[in-house]
Formats: C-alpha cells, structure tokens, sequence
C-alpha cells in the first residue's frame, strides 16, 4: 500500500505543478461500468488442454463483474489531459464442465469454479483529444488485491446443488501493475462513454512460477463534474 500512496503522492504534486502553470479548472468524476476478464498464460494453456482432451466438455468463459469510481481530469495542455483514478474493479477467470455423457444432457448437469479477485486499481492515463469530445487515452496502473475467493457451483435442471466459497488470497501477488488504454468520447455536458483494456504485467501468484496475467476488458460510463 505504501508504493500506492507514494504513487498518488507524485501524482498530485504533479497536478499542483501543471494547474499552476496553466491556470486551467481541476474537474472531478464519477465511472461506473462492466468488466469481462480473465487470465492469459500457462494456467490457461494448461486449461485448453483440458478443454481439447473433454472434447468440449469442460469450457473457459471470461468473468463478468464490474468496476466502480471516480477520478481528477487535469488539463496540462490545449487537447491534454493527464487522469488519475481510483477505481474498485472485479477480476478474474471461469471454467464450466458438463458432464459428458449423452444419456443424461437432458439433465444440463454443470460444475461452475469461478475466480473472484476484487482489486483496487489506481490508473494513471494521459488523455489526447483528437476531435470534438473524442478521445484515445493510456497509461500505466496500478492494482491491490483486496479480496480473492474461489467459488464453485454445481447443479442440473436449473437447481444448484453445490454454492461454495473458498479465500485463496494467500499465494497471490498483492499488487499487480499494468497497463491500461482505450477510447472514449465527453458530451459537453460532462457525460462521457470510453471502451477500454487492462493488460497485467507481472504474474498473478506471488512466487511467479505460474506465468498467469490478468486481462480485462471494460466499458463505462462517466460524467465530468
């Protein structure tokens, strides 16, 4: 937590520096959006060989969740901004398996273990407007590991016969730090839409002998205060 608050510390003092220089307003938000994630890397290669050897029987689908917060617009230059944020954000991956046998598909008997990691994400974009509102933005980030469960379902006929948690946070790394980007568009209004992608760097587990990434997918909409 210490490098989040250094980080936020630079940031800030950063602002102080360019809204000084430029005497241009400081402007607040709020985003809220969908998230569709995943993991990238050897725990996932090592699930598509399951999935080939089940002939279809097992499947790997991304997690759906959210994300949730607000962030500080700084203008630095005409068409520039610099957009610090602080977002809660739902990660992750899932992997169904069917049961294989021809005789019972009526039933739709399905085993569901789905990872529910819970981050904190601190982005740090730079935001280039090239047209009236439109915009393309990326920038490195910055994630915590609030919370890290397993949760497994089990079921058949639309009844669920198995609703379980585990916490594994334990074993994974704290802190993931990525890159994000995407593109956007801000109504004169304040109300804004953007379309973007979280790339992890560094492996998910804390001792890194699993190449796993997490990669995340968001849409959202904001508005600009």
């Amino acid at each position: 937590m210490k490098r989040i608050f250094l980080l936020i510390a630079v940031v800030l003092g950063f602002a102080a520096t360019e809204v000084s220089a430029q005497q241009q307003p400081v402007r607040f938000g709020i985003k809220a959006g969908v998230n569709l994630a995943e993991w990238e890397g050897e725990t996932v290669n090592s699930a598509q060989d399951l999935i080939e050897m089940t002939d279809g029987s097992v499947s790997r689908k991304m997690r759906e969740g959210f994300h949730v917060g607000g962030y500080v617009t700084i203008p630095v230059a005409p068409g520039f901004e610099i957009e610090p944020g602080l977002l809660y954000s739902q990660k992750g991956t899932k992997l169904i398996g069917k049961l294989p046998i021809e005789q019972v598909e009526f039933l739709n008997a399905t085993v569901t273990l789905t990872n529910k990691a819970e981050y904190i994400d601190l982005p740090v974009l730079a935001k280039v407007y090239v047209g009236e509102g439109f915009h393309i933005y990326a920038g490195p980030q910055v994630s915590y590991l609030v919370s890290n469960k397993i949760q497994a379902e089990a079921g058949a006929l639309g009844f669920k016969a198995l609703n379980r948690e585990w916490d594994v946070k334990n074993g994974f790394n704290e802190f993931d730090f990525g890159l994000t980007g995407g593109l956007g568009y801000r109504f004169n209004s304040g109300f804004n839409l953007s379309a973007g992608y979280d790339y992890g760097l560094n492996p998910i587990d804390e001792k890194g002998n699993f190449e796993t990434y997490n990669r995340v997918i968001k849409a959202s909409v904001g508005f600009t205060f």
